[in-house]
């Protein structure tokens, strides 16, 4: 039987196991899982188990496609301490590897109910795709089209006739009240209705024909439509099923070997049905292997191997915690029973940090906020500037905040003390006419001196608050930028931010469409330091009562 426990290469005897468990969403590697990680990326470099294209080597054949690697530190029933590794999805095709450890449920296996089904699908698919690429099919739809676009021209053409002659019948009618006598305007009215009911009559023949028309391409049509209805009908249905089967297959154990599998697990969610993708990130699949196989989880972690994909942020060798949609509701199962390290979303990193009012007066405050605190209140901690200038001023009687900065980034933000400012404020933000800087220190060196960023960003849907790079969906986002200094292998910007987009300015800084460097101390899209060192440096506007420009600077301390 193929054991994936693997012991220590390196010597671990002066190194402290740690007292709780890694929270998986948000954690600095624990020294054993660094070595752990050191020894897959070594195996990676030079093995020569599977052919995968990860982007490194560019002679390298075949779709490029970077993959999430995790480590789980275990201890096994022989006291042993090693480590376990998966991978997220299939590697090279498949889910059987030498190194990591197996799927929690193998949708690849030949034979199975699954690939049966699949194979069905697929044949549905091929069939769906060869008759809605048939000749006929198109020519029939082209020339119904075309019938159409002449029906639609013939009978609006004959309706406007129709009212032109009604009001012609009108005016005649009109103009003979005055000069026939009685009985002679009685049979003029007879022979106006009568030609009214003729021109009715034509119109509605004109209706029929055209009717008649399309109902016979219509039926020619349907030989193909109803096929394809039918098939599609049936490739939903199956769908549907298979789906349902893999979410029962998909069973994922914890540390008191309690089951649930997807349908149960994410029931209780506010979107209820699993995303695509659910149970086969890293994660789950080391959890699962080490409770079937009585191996004690002790810590964790998660690395990216390969180039940057062209969407989300994924840099070669750096750590990642677990996605918060797919994964989220499934460890909350699995490690139910396991004490983990703090959450530190439910800590308040402001405590202790003052608030610093910069100016105030009737209208208007401007305050200095630091790094590490939340512009309006958060789910769990409601400390804020909003809270704290609610609290400490009184006089206030509008919304307050007209723009936030990230809790991370430090800065001047301009806050409204009644609804007439609020309202001219967000008018003078929402036309542009707000000057905005912001100071970065990134981590690497840029090329260039200055240029334009022009990426649009969503929100990622499966690990919120994370954004994504969505030339589809997203919403334009624009950012000017400039460098200011380089030295120790960091360079200095100025960003110019054009949009105002969540986590504008750090994926902007961080993407490879971007600039490829992230800010120093970018805890999302780079590496965690002591601080994100990203601040908004300068805030210019128009007083809204005063018409004065207001112009404010605060310089950065890095």
């Amino acid at each position: 039987m193929q054991t994936y426990f693997q012991h220590f290469s390196t010597s671990i005897t002066e190194i402290e196991l740690p007292k709780k468990f890694t929270f998986p969403f948000y954690y600095e590697p624990h020294p054993l899982c660094e070595i752990a990680v050191k020894e897959v990326q070594d195996y990676l470099e030079t093995q020569t188990d599977f052919e995968h294209n990860f982007g490194l080597h560019p002679s390298k054949k075949g779709l490029i496609v970077g993959k999430m690697f995790g480590v789980l530190v275990v201890r096994n029933q022989q006291n042993e301490v090693g480590y376990i590794t998966a991978v997220s999805g299939k590697l090279a095709e498949t889910n059987i590897h030498k190194k990591f450890v197996p799927p929690v449920f193998d949708m690849l296996t030949k034979g199975s109910y699954f690939s049966q089904e699949e194979a069905i699908l697929n044949e549905i698919n091929s069939t769906l795709e060869n008759l809605e690429n048939n000749s006929t099919y198109l020519e029939l739809i082209s020339q119904l089209k075309s019938e159409n676009k002449e029906a639609a021209i013939d009978i609006h053409e004959k309706k406007e006739a129709l009212k032109i002659a009604k009001k012609k019948r009108n005016i005649r009618r009109i103009k003979s009240q005055s000069i026939l006598k009685l009985e002679e305007y009685a049979a003029f009215e007879e022979a106006l209705s009568k030609e009214s009911l003729e021109a009715k009559y034509f119109f509605n023949n004109v209706n029929r024909f055209w009717e008649h028309t399309l109902n016979a391409f219509k039926e020619k049509l349907s030989v193909f439509t109803n096929q394809i209805d039918l098939l599609k009908k049936e490739r939903k249905t199956k769908s549907a099923a298979l789906q349902q089967y893999l979410f029962e297959q998909y069973q994922f154990l914890n540390s008191v070997k309690e089951t649930k599998n997807l349908t149960e697990i994410f029931a209780k969610t506010t979107e209820q049905n699993p995303p695509a993708g659910s149970g086969e990130c890293a994660a789950p699949k080391l959890l699962q292997y080490a409770f079937l196989h009585d191996l004690k989880p002790i810590a964790m972690a998660e690395f990216w191997w390969g180039q940057s994909p062209n969407t989300e942020i994924r840099k070669h060798k750096q750590y990642y915690p677990a996605c918060q949609g797919k994964c989220k509701p499934i460890l909350s199962h699995m490690l139910a029973n396991i004490e983990m390290d703090t959450n530190p979303m439910l800590q308040n990193p402001a405590i202790g940090k003052e608030l610093e009012i910069i100016f105030e007066d009737e209208d208007v405050i401007v305050v200095h906020k630091p790094a590490e605190f939340l512009s309006v209140p958060g789910i769990h901690i409601q400390d804020s500037v909003y809270t704290r200038i609610k609290n400490q001023i009184k006089d206030i009687s509008g919304p307050l905040i007209v723009h936030r900065l990230d809790m991370s980034t430090s800065g001047l933000l301009v806050l409204a003390k009644n609804k007439k400012t609020h309202k001219n404020l967000q008018s003078q933000f929402i036309h542009k006419t707000i000057y905005k800087r912001y100071t970065a220190l990134l981590d690497g060196i840029l090329k260039e001196k200055s240029g334009t960023i022009k990426l649009p960003l969503r929100v990622d849907l499966n690990d919120r608050p994370r954004q994504l790079v969505c030339f589809e969906h997203g919403k334009p986002a624009e950012t000017k930028w400039e460098v200011v200094e380089q030295k120790n292998k960091t360079t200095k910007v100025y960003f110019y931010p054009i949009s105002g987009r969540t986590h504008q300015l750090r994926v902007h800084a961080s993407h490879i469409l971007g600039l490829n460097t992230p800010i120093i101390g970018d805890d999302l899209y780079g590496k965690k330091a002591n601080r994100l060192h990203l601040h908004a440096d300068t805030l210019a506007f128009t007083h809204p009562t005063t018409k004065e420009k207001m112009h404010f600077q605060i310089a950065t301390n890095f």
